[in-house]
């Protein structure tokens, strides 16, 4: 594909973008909030239960509300002490046993309890709760087995509160970044009663979260929630350490439109955005470094695959679509340098560099085509793509659809969904090919890996491999880093060749941020805790 076709959408997108553009950062943009901070967080949340949210916007909004046994360091992220003050590890790597603090409260004035937290990983566990990230606590004895009903006792499953603030934790095998896996919302307890209040423990969805009824443990309070408005949290005085929370609360705003989202920034409306427009990110660059933020991101770009859908159950089919993309074209001049080509699914690690699984090649591309029946591209159904509405999603995804028609001579069709709908259409395999994202809930290989598992809540591609489900059962027991690696990159290959997903970029995390916002960090999974962030506002 030349590099035209990339500056025709750009040019098409971005028509008078290099504006003059109001100073960003100089005197007091956000005189009149006070001590809110106010931010972006990318589309409606679908709802704020810590055990049933899958996305980043949700995700963003619990962390305030609840907190779970560690809290995340506000620079690395590595575990400290959060709900348990402390905690124990057996000699053997198995067992884990947490002591709660005294003071830890719900904000409701009920004590936090061990017995919470294992009501809690009962009802994640419960198959008729549904949850996508039930397989997260499967690395617990006898976890994944109560899950899929091979056992009824919820007794012979590895959580246990040896009294009301002792929790012991056993797992199936050592597992070496076990603390760092609990910073996820899904080890969040939940308060039992609220939840079996409103609808009860196996349903998603009821309005247990709503403003007036939510029960949290974190840092911050639900005050308000007006849907496609905003959502305010305020200091929760009932937290364990209420005295170091320096903000009064936050804003959030659902804002699917970059430009929109960046105009606020500007006018002052907005501290932090979540992205900005990529027809603008030179302009930062070049004159609003003060602002700019660029942050390495542990995320991966990929399209996936339906691959029951008839046009595309040939691998040979899946396959030279992924060699159609030029890679270093969409990322360079599409995302104007702000993403890397992917050329497998995991992003690279300080401890683990992935195989290249995939390339950037159209004559081989057209020779799969060939080989699967469909020479130049004919006879081959129309195949339709389906992305969350925005407006970088529309620019990305006209790109890849022009590579397709353009090198392969295929029928290419596009459709967009409200964000909720669009998660409904994957979890319904619903699409053909679906443009998707995945960020890291740790950072390990396995947070990618286990998400293309058998029937895995996160496949959503109908897609299944013995082998490498086999190699993700493997692994679990593996603590030698050079093993672990090569089972790693085993995974990667098989990827590679039954071609489920397919890789697209890696994400770096570019916003703006007023610098009146302190106690903010550059994490690789873009996790920023509130409880450690302040303001220092500028006088009017």
């Amino acid at each position: 594909m030349k590099i035209s076709l990339y500056r025709i959408l750009i040019s098409l997108a971005g028509a008078g973008a290099l504006m003059a553009f109001p100073g960003c950062g100089g005197g007091n943009p956000a005189t009149g909030k006070g001590n809110v901070l106010h931010l972006a967080n990318g589309t409606e949340p679908s709802d704020l239960d810590p055990q049933t949210i899958t996305g980043r916007p949700e995700s963003t909004i619990v962390r305030a509300l609840m907190e779970g046994l560690v809290t995340p360091d506000p620079k690395t992220l590595e575990p400290r002490p959060g709900q348990a003050e402390r905690w124990e590890i057996s000699e053997d790597g198995l067992v884990y046993t947490f002591y709660l603090r005294p003071g830890a409260k719900w904000s409701n004035g009920d004590p936090v309890t061990a017995p919470d937290f294992v009501g809690s990983y009962r009802r994640m566990l419960t198959p008729s709760l549904a949850s996508q990230y039930a397989y997260q606590l499967f690395l617990v004895n006898n976890a994944e087995a109560y899950h899929k009903g091979e056992i009824s006792d919820f007794a012979e499953v590895g959580f246990k509160a040896l009294d009301d603030r002792t929790l012991e934790i056993t797992l199936d095998h050592p597992t070496g970044y076990f603390l760092n896996v609990l910073i996820h919302t899904s080890w969040y307890p939940v308060h039992l009663p609220t939840v079996e209040k409103f609808g009860g423990l196996e349903r998603q969805g009821t309005r247990w979260t709503r403003p007036e009824n939510y029960v949290g443990n974190g840092p911050f309070l639900l005050e308000e929630w007006t849907p496609n408005q905003h959502i305010d949290v305020v200091r929760n005085p009932l937290y364990w350490d209420a005295a170091n929370v320096k903000l009064d609360g936050a804003r959030f705003y659902p804002i699917e439109n970059a430009d929109t989202e960046e105009r606020m920034f500007r006018t002052g409306q907005l501290d932090v955005t979540r992205a900005l427009p990529l027809n603008k990110i030179d302009e930062y660059r070049e004159n609003h470094q003060d602002v700019l933020q660029v942050d390495d991101f542990f995320v991966s770009a990929y399209y996936r695959i339906n691959v029951n859908r008839p046009q595309l159950s040939d691998p040979r089919v899946r396959r030279a679509l992924a060699l159609a993309i030029d890679r270093t074209g969409l990322t360079q001049e599409v995302q104007r340098g702000t993403k890397t080509p992917a050329f497998s699914l995991t992003p690279p690690l300080p401890q683990f560099e992935p195989p290249v699984v995939f390339e950037d090649n159209l004559d081989r591309a057209r020779e799969l085509l060939a080989e699967a029946g469909f020479p130049n591209g004919e006879g081959l159904p129309r195949i339709e793509i389906l992305y969350p509405t925005s407006d970088s999603g529309r620019i990305i995804t006209e790109a890849l659809q022009a590579m397709w028609r353009n090198g392969l001579n295929i029928d290419v069709a596009l459709y967009n969904q409200e964000f909720k709908v669009y998660l409904q259409s994957m979890t319904n395999q619903d699409y053909d090919v679906a443009w998707s994202a995945w960020g890291g809930d740790y950072a390990d290989p396995m947070t990618f890996l286990d998400t293309m598992v058998t029937d895995g809540g996160n496949n959503r591609t109908g897609w299944s491999n013995a082998a490498y489900d086999q190699l993700i059962e493997d692994v679990q027991s593996v603590t030698d880093p050079v093993h672990r690696a090569e089972l790693f990159i085993e995974m990667e290959r098989i990827i590679g060749k039954d071609v489920p997903i397919i890789p697209l970029y890696f994400y770096t995390s570019v916003y703006a941020k007023n610098p009146e916002v302190k106690g903010w960090h550059g994490t690789l999974l873009d996790i920023h805790p509130l409880q450690n962030v302040w303001l220092e506002r500028a006088a009017p």
